[in-house]
């Protein structure tokens, strides 16, 4: 049963399970901020432990870095962020609730194209619809203005000499500062790509759609530095490889799509932009997304800097501004993706069985041991087997409640296999391996588990 899951039980399930918790909940929250709890902190490694395998690891053209949080303010003014990175927004008079106006529109008037409106249209057909507040429901918008998503802070001692400084909006830039670096000191040649994982901030009016857009949030992606005339090829090839990753970590491709953004919905470095979305049950969403952003970075770098950013062929001598495609992953984002595509339910005896049905390659525990019952010499067995596979395995050992309740919990935490002592392991040495999905039991020597895990997770 999948059709009827809503957001509400995924957030519900998220918080009971110890995914994630609302941040600052005993203080009453914070709009936009979730805390990852145990199993979504194990989850959301298990993903970028696999990504940076994938993409950098097992690959001959990449290397990675680890960029500041902060940089220059300079940074953000060569890039073109200070002045270009911005939403437009409304305030309602009344109750100085703050929204965006485009999902103002949208959230009221369904068909309601509002990409590349000004300010004006914007504020026009607020007005001329007599739009609600979703707050306090009186129709008295100020007029759109456009902010800034960059968040801004002080770096200094004292108060008088403190500098303005941005938490950094995207990850890019501490790549792009760092290309000569990383010229100069690794064994790369163009095409080549520099990949890092680390957070952004942006100071951004969000939908309430839980994790999937928030404040504070995890990304990975890498630049691929190329000639201009390659621009194209490569851009389809790590097309491919984006779909591949989304079904590497699990998700139904029958819930993705590509659609390539329009020219007015591009950002201003970008010469062309697609998004892998996924189908929620509010609609359809920006997963994954890749950019042309042509040598804009590189070049308004060198521009500011008075910087060589260039690249010399070591077989040519030509001497040029790479240009740039720039896959991205949302990590925070696609930990809610995944426990929404692998939630289900399912009528099991008169009882409803809720169970995540998560790729055992990035389920945070792979495997849970229990004793059937509280008996000294299965509660022994049970607990050599747990301490022998959690030398290689994330596996949890739990013996307070009955089997079902043990099942249950452990179906709700995506956990692929439970394995059993019970009775018949005090003469035969073989223990019960219930597999999540199917429920199906096997049962197996002790001495073969280990090899039965290895060959199912990876």
């Amino acid at each position: 049963m999948k059709s009827d899951i809503s957001l509400e039980k995924i957030v519900s399930l998220a918080k009971r399970r110890g995914f994630v918790y609302p941040s600052s909940d005993i203080y009453g929250g914070m709009a936009n901020t979730w805390d990852f709890g145990h199993y979504g902190v194990l989850l959301k490694n298990n993903i970028r432990d696999l990504w940076w395998k994938t993409f950098v690891l097992d690959r001959d053209d990449m290397v990675g870095i680890e960029a500041s949080i902060f940089l220059n303010p300079k940074v953000w003014k060569a890039s073109g962020h200070t002045t270009s990175f911005t939403d437009a927004l409304v305030d309602c008079r009344k109750c100085k609730f703050r929204t965006r106006a485009d999902h103002l529109i949208e959230d009221n008037i369904p068909n309601n194209k509002v990409e590349g409106l000004t300010l004006e249209e914007l504020t026009k057909i607020i007005i001329d619809n007599k739009l609600k507040c979703p707050k306090c429901g009186l129709s008295d918008f100020t007029s759109a203005r456009n902010f800034n998503l960059l968040f801004e802070t002080q770096v200094g001692i004292i108060e008088e000499t403190k500098s303005k400084v941005y938490l950094r909006g995207e990850i890019a830039q501490g790549i792009f500062i760092n290309f000569k670096n990383v010229l100069n000191t690794m064994r790369v040649k163009v095409p080549f790509g520099i990949a890092q994982i680390g957070k952004a901030f942006r100071n951004e009016i969000t939908m309430g759609q839980f994790i999937h857009r928030t404040l504070e949030f995890d990304l990975m992606e890498f630049e691929y530095f190329i000639q201009k005339s390659q621009w194209g090829k490569i851009f389809e090839k790590f097309q491919t490889e984006m779909w591949d990753f989304a079904k590497m970590v699990g998700i139904d491709e029958k819930k993705l799509r590509w659609r390539e953004h329009e020219e007015h919905e591009r950002s201003h470095y970008s010469k062309k932009t697609a998004d892998i979305e996924y189908e929620y049950s509010f609609g359809w969403k920006e997963m994954f997304g890749i950019a042309y952003r042509t040598d804009f970075d590189l070049s308004n770098h060198a521009k500011h800097t008075g910087r060589d950013l260039s690249y010399t062929d070591p077989k040519t001598g030509e001497k040029f501004i790479p240009h740039v495609i720039e896959p991205t992953f949302g990590l925070s984002r696609l930990i809610g993706i995944i426990l929404f595509d692998a939630y289900f339910e399912e009528e099991i005896n008169g009882q409803t069985r809720t169970v995540l049905k998560l790729a055992p390659s990035i389920a945070p525990v792979k495997a849970a041991i229990f004793p059937l019952q509280k008996d000294e010499k299965l509660q022994k067995i049970a607990r050599e087997l747990y301490e022998k596979l959690k030398k290689q395995y994330v596996v949890e050992f739990d013996d307070s409640d009955n089997i079902g309740k043990m099942y249950r919990r452990q179906d709700e935490i995506g956990t692929p296999f439970c394995i059993t002592a019970d009775y018949q392991t005090l003469e035969d040495n073989a223990a019960t391996v219930r597999e999540r999905d199917t429920m199906k039991q096997e049962r197996m020597p002790l001495e073969k588990i280990e090899t039965f895990l290895h060959d199912k997770i990876i």
